[in-house]
């Protein structure tokens, strides 16, 4: 019998991992956890110098939570950046360590289709139809000097801009 899989979703912000990341859970009846959402409900956008030190938070109990997950039988895809080679070798020991096999899925786009969705999720943001967090340009900055592409040997998965494997 396989071991139940941990799928981490990798890409800058706003690249489409969460679309890509709700298709997989469908796809293959798995439980989505995402940073991001628990933030959200709890917080609301606009928590200030707060936000990094909730987002550690949600991220411990959500590496918790997911064992239980995948002791029960289920596939876990996790729904946060995995921004740096440091999160991601984390994880992988993390999961590795408790017998569990963890794929990387890298949602790989251009940085003009990047721009375009940045632009797309704060109109829809701002309209009130979507709720996630505002990205203006600093913060884009912010997260563009942080986020360290993961090499070929890291991916298990590519996922083109259109959430296509490639």
């Amino acid at each position: 019998m396989e071991k139940q899989r941990v799928i981490m979703m990798c890409g800058k912000i706003c690249s489409g991992k969460t679309t890509y990341a709700q298709r997989l859970r469908v796809e293959r009846g798995a439980a989505l956890l995402s940073v991001d959402e628990i933030t959200l409900a709890l917080f609301g956008l606009y928590v200030g110098k707060k936000h990094d030190e909730y987002v550690e938070k949600t991220e411990r109990y959500l590496y918790n939570k997911s064992l239980e997950i995948l002791e029960i039988g289920k596939d876990v895809i996790l729904d946060w950046g995995f921004w740096t080679r440091e999160e991601r070798r984390y994880a992988r020991e993390f999961y590795r360590s408790r017998g569990f096999n963890c794929e990387l899925h890298y949602i790989d786009i251009d940085d003009d289709v990047w721009h375009e969705r940045l632009e797309k999720r704060n109109r829809e943001v701002e309209a009130g139809r979507l709720l996630a967090y505002p990205v203006d340009e600093n913060l884009a900055a912010k997260f563009a000097s942080i986020f360290e592409a993961p090499a070929k040997a890291e991916i298990d998965v590519l996922v083109g801009a259109g959430g296509e494997t490639v």
